[in-house]
């Protein structure tokens, strides 16, 4: 289906174990009901995860490293890209640099991002904001939303991306 919606989701949940459930326990889940594409960089980048490869100390180590972390980060430039728009997680006391980082790229590429911040904890640059301010930014610029509860995931996402 060449038109399907397909989302990217920007997150550090695949760091951890609690992380990763909650990424496919409650919010790929939500995904599947609306029967959109899921473009989840923990998966699609698995086989190159240097947490996951065994590698040996020293030259050669780094070297496959370092090569590792180019293709990491073609894969998830190229889903971004390919995605209709982008779920950011953004809790934290402050945003995940990665997630940041993909947030902008996808700003730039006009994408709409839907942040989700349950963290109640304040990241904000002042008052006004409730994280970043440039992140916050980038994602309200280009029509994009920061909700606070899981149960509106769903509904947002019909919303920002029918």
């Amino acid at each position: 289906m060449k038109n399907k919606v397909k989302i990217y989701i920007a997150s550090p949940l695949g760091f951890t174990e609690s992380g990763r459930l909650f990424l496919n326990n409650e919010i790929i889940p939500i995904f599947e009901s609306l029967d959109y594409g899921v473009l989840d960089p923990w998966q699609l980048t698995k086989n190159f995860n240097a947490p996951r490869i065994k590698l040996s100390f020293g030259v050669r180590g780094l070297k496959k490293l370092k090569q590792n972390n180019q293709v990491i980060g073609n894969i998830n430039e190229n889903a971004i890209k390919e995605a209709t728009g982008l779920l950011a997680i953004l809790d934290g006391v402050d945003i995940d640099s990665g997630v940041a980082s993909e947030i902008g790229y996808a700003s730039a590429l006009n994408k709409t991002v839907l942040g989700y911040r349950s963290d109640f904890r304040l990241s904000g640059d002042n008052q006004a904001s409730i994280v970043n301010l440039q992140v916050e930014y980038f994602i309200l610029s280009r029509g994009g939303k920061i909700i606070e509860e899981i149960k509106n995931l769903k509904s947002e996402l019909k919303s920002m991306f029918g």
